[in-house]
């Protein structure tokens, strides 16, 4: 173990793949709230943060694959809280009837060490993502993005990962600036996920993954959280969780026990493939 609390195999791939990548370290805490309090929240927020430029009432879709080994090795680090783990997901913004093989996607290793959040990730055509993390063959693209993409081969390839689970949901984003300078604030809508009929793009059922009257609020910071967002958590009544939307989906899908993390969801819950936005009246 090296002196940051990583396993050696591991610190110096990321010290190389680092600097050629968009690449964010933050501490993160997560809310469930309730629906009737969103509005409170959203006008607390607009009164001191931006808007994200793509955020519109009732937010944007995110699409998120997670790639996982058949013993859910990524699951299980999460479950048991080890301080140095994992997740690799391709993920898509935008309606999923509009995904092509040329469409744009994300591809993301997304850490935790000790309490830093860490997420690494390259753009790529969903195509070339698939190729990658679905068959870890290496695929052409730009010169420094390689050591990223061949630490990703090595992932598919060494762990044995494959598509896993599906997540998605509408998020509204918010940006904080001056004194709150990278402080980032999403609320999501209507989550859900699936655990067959994986490819981002397909026109299929959703379950809900988190009660349908909850929303769940991400609060990420590069040092601290202002003293001003936990004092409006409070006033709002909202609930600090321990809460992965992976975890939660495969829980949901019953791939892996319920866990003591577990956000209970009515079981006969289910959302048609294009269903009319359910956040228009919060």
């Amino acid at each position: 173990m090296s002196d940051t609390g990583i396993p050696p195999d591991t610190d110096g791939q990321l010290r190389r793949t680092a600097s050629a990548l968009h690449s964010f370290n933050r501490f993160e805490i997560k809310y469930l709230l309730s629906y009737e309090e969103v509005p409170r929240l959203r006008e607390e927020l607009a009164a001191r943060m931006e808007a994200d430029p793509f955020t519109t009432r009732g937010g944007y879709p995110v699409c998120s694959l997670y790639y996982d080994s058949t013993s859910l090795r990524y699951y299980w680090e999460k479950i048991e809280g080890l301080r140095f783990r994992r997740k690799l997901r391709v993920r898509a913004y935008g309606e999923r009837h509009e995904l092509h093989d040329d469409t744009p996607v994300f591809i993301e290793i997304k850490q935790r060490v000790n309490r830093v959040t860490q997420k690494r990730r390259v753009k790529v055509p969903y195509l070339l993502a698939r190729k990658l993390c679905d068959e870890a063959t290496l695929i052409d693209h730009e010169p420094e993005q390689r050591p990223f993409l061949e630490e990703v081969m090595g992932l598919v390839d060494g762990h044995g990962l494959r598509p896993t689970a599906i997540t998605a949901y509408n998020r509204e984003a918010y940006l904080g600036s001056d004194a709150d300078l990278g402080l980032r604030v999403t609320i999501d809508h209507r989550v859900r996920g699936r655990d067959r009929d994986l490819h981002l793009g397909a026109e299929v059922e959703n379950r809900l993954i988190i009660p349908p009257h909850k929303a769940v609020v991400e609060v990420k910071a590069n040092e601290r959280v202002p003293y001003w967002v936990t004092d409006t958590a409070a006033r709002l009544g909202m609930s600090v969780v321990r809460i992965s939307k992976y975890c939660q989906s495969i829980e949901a899908h019953g791939l892996a026990p319920r866990s003591v993390f577990h956000v209970p969801v009515e079981d006969d819950y289910l959302v048609r493939a294009e269903p009319q936005p359910a956040t228009a009246s919060v």
